[in-house]
């Protein structure tokens, strides 16, 4: 979920260094008004994705519901594909079944673009699953970028050449990309012909222009491209297939820049080809480190690479990536320096220890900046996690058993409960890392609604934990594990118990299992992750058998003592809970400062799910207070949200049943057709903007 958003959609801000294309871009743009697929073709490095973009964003206001932007090239198989298609139309998809099916019923009634970018490496799932989404929303067009076409039913093939090599195109592109107005006689000119107008290839050339010089470029280039096919370089000539020409002009481009690198640039070259999304230094240093590459030498190699547009500058919060035909190369010679294994292993340890910390550090005032540190770095988490599944599963099960809680409190549920039940299945592993991956895999699965499978696993996580604590008290030092009481392990199996008795309508089985814990246990909520959510469930359960003073009181002292450490999941479940008792109490000014409350921490961890609770009990206070109105605008926001989710309305029992009172009796006072009206326009306007509506409170426009 994001923030904000001036158009409904999400595409990536345009490359300033766009230049050319009016032809390609007027094909592109009559071609989607008359094709529901259309596939832009051509040769890495040509300018596919580029092109694409400005076409997205050109023709993004002919589609009501928004142009949405997926880049394929950080997945390396068709496992994750439909969860990240889902992640990129802002589909949180919550729902168990097949994984299109949500996909599909998202995109069902909506006209919209979805582009598809790098599809090359996914040909053929991306073909099977262009196919059932076209089947299944009739409105929908996709744009894909690939190397060769889908070979769908109606595909549209636009093939991308390289820039006219002397025409003022590639040299307009040279100049503004090495920043110097060079005469189009020249050596200027020369380049681009040599280069064949390849962009990527125009682009690596100026860097060295702004090192070297234009002559210098254009005579080293002239004894390469001219020398014999094999002294020109590594082409990394593909057995399957012989490369077009011009791309191995490409190659021959890319092998110049590595033969201008320093031997410590081009070694760091090949092992940050094991990052598959962004990265930082301290990444960086800790993946691609070791020999002559240490904590000195490492960061002035890879600002090496920067000025030779080999890796591209940091963006504002320091992340570098790789283009992908240039991490190709990179793996390409890392794998003949014989360590890709060690490189990769090393990456999936560095991922592994960043999951740990982000868990460790979950109880406490470092909670948002890990929470937003685990996505920003999603991509390759789960790259590392493919890779310990292969090699090491006991690894893999303590790698997602740290993060899927994150995962699935950010919707990721499918990613969650797909890895968790993979390491479960293929890691021998007992004790605290088993027992902690059956507990976030319950709680996805009561995410999710799956309540029979979640209890299964909720019996098995307090089996294990038992067997953790005590058949095997060796926990760490901090967990409160012992022989004559519960520790963290039996702490958290009871809240996933608890939880799940939470949401299917018995709280006093609720109240009894984390009450009988949190007797027998040390301590107070605020020693650990798992003592804080016991003490939670047990406010939601006194809430739910009526007992609203108490479960108040609770909630008061727990969100003081949230504010004191400055934990922000338990304190926004907390306001969720206030809200809730507000209205039972018949407080529904007192329930809207919650709500709100609740939705200014949603929004913070990019949770769907709880933006979509929270504006339900928001709508609920607004009922309840006679603002019919602006009851509707909410509502139909909430369901914008809830459809984001891919489930239908649910709750808390107690809730659902005030919604629908209250919202009966604002329907009548308005009138059916008024609150139709409203609530139809907060469904299909922007999310955004209804949630920035119901943020900012009375007495503001």
């Amino acid at each position: 979920m994001r923030d904000t958003a001036s158009v409904r959609g999400h595409l990536p801000d345009e490359n300033p260094g766009f230049v050319g294309r009016r032809t390609e871009l007027e094909r592109v743009s009559a071609a989607l008004a008359e094709h529901r697929l259309v596939t832009v073709t051509g040769v890495g490095g040509v300018g596919k994705t580029r092109l694409a973009l400005r076409a997205a964003h050109r023709a993004a206001e002919r589609y009501p519901d928004g142009a949405w932007w997926t880049d394929l090239g950080q997945l390396d198989g068709e496992r994750l594909l439909v969860a990240l298609v889902a992640d990129s139309v802002d589909l949180a998809d919550h729902t168990p079944g097949t994984s299109a099916a949500g996909l599909c019923r998202r995109l069902a009634d909506d006209r919209l673009l979805l582009v598809l970018d790098s599809c090359e490496h996914l040909a053929e799932p991306c073909a099977r699953l262009v196919a059932e989404l076209l089947a299944a929303a009739p409105g929908l067009t996709v744009l894909a970028t690939s190397r060769r076409p889908l070979g769908v039913a109606g595909e549209e093939t636009i093939a991308l050449d390289p820039l006219p090599p002397s025409g003022p195109d590639a040299l307009a592109l040279l100049r503004r990309a090495a920043g110097e107005d060079f005469p189009a006689a020249g050596p200027a000119g020369e380049i681009c012909v040599r280069l064949e107008g390849i962009p990527l290839a125009l682009e690596l050339a100026a860097a060295q222009i702004r090192l070297q010089g234009a002559e210098a470029v254009r005579d080293q280039l002239g004894s390469r491209l001219d020398a014999p096919p094999g002294a020109r370089f590594d082409l990394l000539a593909h057995t399957e297939r012989v490369w077009p020409s011009r791309h191995q002009t490409l190659r021959a481009a890319i092998g110049w820049s590595h033969e201008l690198s320093t031997p410590l640039e081009r070694l760091l070259w090949a092992r940050l080809s094991v990052f598959r999304g962004p990265f930082d230094l301290a990444s960086a240093t800790a993946v691609c480190g070791g020999g002559p590459l240490d904590r000195a030498t490492l960061p002035e190699a890879l600002d090496g690479l920067v000025r030779s547009s080999v890796v591209r500058p940091p963006d504002a919060a320091g992340r570098h990536r790789m283009l992908d035909t240039i991490r190709e190369y990179g793996a390409t010679w890392l794998d003949r320096t014989g360590e890709t294994g060690t490189v990769a292993d090393r990456h999936a340890a560095h991922f592994r220890g960043l999951a740990r910390r982000a868990e460790t550090e979950w109880h406490g005032a470092r909670q948002l900046r890990w929470y937003r540190t685990v996505d920003a770095h999603h991509t390759d988490l789960r790259t590392a996690l493919d890779r310990l599944l292969r090699t090491d599963p006991d690894a893999a099960l303590d790698l997602v058993g740290s993060v899927a809680f994150a995962w699935s409190c950010r919707g990721r549920l499918r990613e969650a409960r797909d890895g968790l039940e993979q390491a479960l299945l293929l890691s021998e592993a007992r004790g605290r890392v088993r027992a902690r991956a059956l507990w976030a895999l319950g709680v996805t699965l009561v995410l999710q609604g799956e309540f029979g499978p979640a209890q299964d696993v909720s019996e098995r996580c307090a089996r294990e934990a038992r067997h953790a604590e005590y058949a095997e008290p060796t926990e760490p030092a901090g967990t409160g594990a012992g022989r004559d009481r519960p520790g963290d392990l039996t702490l958290d199996a009871a809240a996933l118990a608890g939880l799940l008795a939470l949401t299917t309508g018995r709280p006093t089985a609720a109240d009894v299992v984390v009450g009988h814990v949190l007797d027998a246990a040390r301590g107070g909520p605020a020693d650990s992750a798992a003592r804080l959510r016991c003490h939670l469930v047990r406010v939601f359960a006194l809430t739910g058998l009526g007992r609203l003073a108490e479960a108040r009181e609770r909630a008061l002292r727990l969100r003081a003592l949230c504010e004191e450490l400055d934990e922000h999941w338990t304190r926004t479940a907390l306001e969720y809970q206030l809200a809730l008792t507000g209205l039972l109490e018949g407080d529904p000014a007192t329930a809207s400062v919650h709500a709100r409350a609740m939705l200014e921490g949603t929004r913070r961890l990019g949770a769907s799910l709880g933006v979509a609770l929270g504006l339900d009990v928001l709508a609920t206070a607004l009922a309840a207070a006679g603002e019919g109105e602006r009851a509707a605008d909410v509502s139909g926001t909430g369901e914008a949200y809830w459809r984001s989710t891919g489930q239908p309305r649910r709750g808390l029992p107690g809730l659902r049943a005030l919604h629908e009172k209250y919202t009966d009796t604002v329907r009548a006072s308005i009138g059916e057709p008024a609150y139709e009206e409203i609530f139809l326009r907060a469904l299909t306007g922007l999310p955004q903007d209804g949630l920035d509506r119901a943020l900012r409170g009375p007495g503001h426009a």
